[in-house]
């Protein structure tokens, strides 16, 4: 790729202000469509919907606008300011809350722009590879010579759509399963180059190895987009997600990954640009959620989700609930990365990465998520790896597909996928039919007990490894 010309650098900055622009007309047309009626979510008592519910909430002076009957929970709407206590009252409904919309999306870290390269002259099959130190880590190489590639596992991919037409990910997309949560908005995302964190996140699980680009760690698994957060904000609502999750069980989806976390207090109410939800409707969104991955561990479905990039230690720290790493059933994964990389192949790739949660009680695995040394930042050193010229420090970073290209990003969200391609070598290693727990068991197994010994409060259980 060499420096950025000065071309390359008006390419950048002009995919940096089409973004903005499309961000802003999206929202002012989300904002002329309000119409003064919010929606909600009405939670039954049991997990199974009430009779005759559809008549009901008319009566109580809404719309049922979608149902989820396997968690017993529907999406009502209504201008009614009295609506949701009327609704309460429903005979079998144990709540009705506002189905507030908030970002999932932490920033992968800060001040990190998508970087868009030309493939090495070396002319080399899927030229990025030599990039991907995070497959070394959890030893992918290994694995895929003992023919553990991820063959015939479903992979859901929980995020903000995809890019379909990308040559690393057509080849194992699902197109007629992939399916969009979020109102107007298709799974797969608008053409272009720009930096789009689902494409990023399944380039990293399984881009196929086809002589282009990156390899995911498992390059034969199935991916299945389901999109649950808006590509141009990151938000999504309570509901939306659920659905999700409800969506990739059914479709017997045998990992549901999940590179995306919203925070809200355990104590007390939560605003999100002026919309209050109360401790207790935060509690019932929370038991929401409980449904949406108790359901899909029912159904045979191995969900594995990011940890979050707030430096938080969860064990001092009870103050807030990261959702969903926090919730039963799911595998919570913290990040790891080299500092300096570029400059010592030979360099420790398994750093806790400085931004990640933290915390006996809530990280169950670790798996390479990108670090950043700022000391080699500040620097502005230069370096070439595999062709590839640029800031040292950005090599410790996760390479992988954007929608258009390729870019470096860092997070949990990177580190999920890489648990997410190990598990599904598990999963395509024993037959292809493995119970969650048993895939958790597996990986738990395999890992690499890195820090003290035993569970770990960075790295969990240890570090994923695809080869053992």
């Amino acid at each position: 790729m060499g420096k950025m010309s000065s071309v390359s650098r008006g390419l950048l900055a002009l995919i940096i202000s089409s973004a903005a622009m499309l961000v802003a007309a999206f929202l002012a047309a989300s904002a002329g469509a309000d119409s003064g009626e919010r929606e909600y979510v009405l939670i039954a008592r049991e997990e199974s919907l009430p009779p005759g519910l559809q008549q009901r909430v008319e009566e109580a002076g809404g719309t049922v606008v979608d149902a989820i009957p396997e968690i017993g929970a529907a999406v009502v709407r209504s201008g009614d300011a009295g609506f949701a206590e009327r609704a309460s009252g429903i005979r079998g409904v144990r709540a009705v809350v506002p189905d507030i919309e908030i970002r999932w999306i932490e920033p992968e870290h800060r001040g990190v722009a998508a970087r868009i390269g030309d493939p090495p002259a070396s002319g080399a099959e899927d030229p990025y590879f030599d990039l991907q130190w995070g497959h070394a880590a959890v030893d992918a190489v290994r694995a895929w010579a003992a023919g553990g590639r991820g063959a015939g596992v479903r992979v859901a991919v929980l995020d903000s759509g995809i890019d379909r037409q990308h040559p690393d990910l057509a080849p194992n997309l699902n197109e007629e399963l992939s399916a969009s949560f979020v109102p107007g908005e298709d799974y797969y995302v608008r053409p272009g180059v720009y930096f789009n964190h689902g494409t990023h996140v399944a380039g990293t699980l399984a881009a196929a190895e086809n002589g282009e680009g990156v390899i995911g760690v498992a390059p034969e698994a199935e991916i299945v987009a389901v999109k649950v957060l808006s590509e141009f904000t990151g938000s999504g609502t309570f509901s939306g997600v659920a659905q999700g999750i409800v969506y990739a069980a059914n479709i017997d989806s045998d990992i549901i990954n999940m590179s995306l976390g919203g925070v809200l207090p355990s104590r007390g109410g939560y605003c999100v640009e002026g919309d209050c939800v109360s401790a207790r409707e935060i509690s019932e969104l929370v038991n929401l959620m409980k449904r949406a991955t108790g359901y899909a561990y029912r159904e045979g479905t191995t969900i594995i989700a990011s940890a979050g990039n707030s430096s938080f230690d969860r064990d001092r720290d009870g103050s807030q609930t990261v959702l969903p790493a926090d919730l039963p059933n799911v595998i919570s994964i913290s990040a790891t990365g080299p500092n300096g990389w570029a400059l010592d192949p030979d360099t420790d790739l398994d750093l806790p990465a400085f931004y990640t949660n933290y915390g006996r009680s809530a990280i169950d695995l670790a798996a390479p998520g990108g670090n950043v040394d700022s000391n080699l930042r500040e620097s502005g050193r230069v370096c070439t790896v595999a062709g590839v010229t640029d800031e040292c420090w950005r090599f410790d970073l996760v390479y992988s597909a954007i929608s258009g290209g390729w870019g470096w990003a860092a997070g949990t969200s990177m580190a999920a996928p890489h648990a997410s391609g190990v598990a599904a070598i598990v999963i395509a290693r024993n037959g292809g039919q493995m119970h969650p727990s048993q895939v958790e068991t597996a990986l738990r197994r395999s890992a690499d007990d890195l820090g003290e010994p035993g569970r770990d409060p960075y790295y969990g259980h240890g570090r994923v490894n695809a080869a053992r």
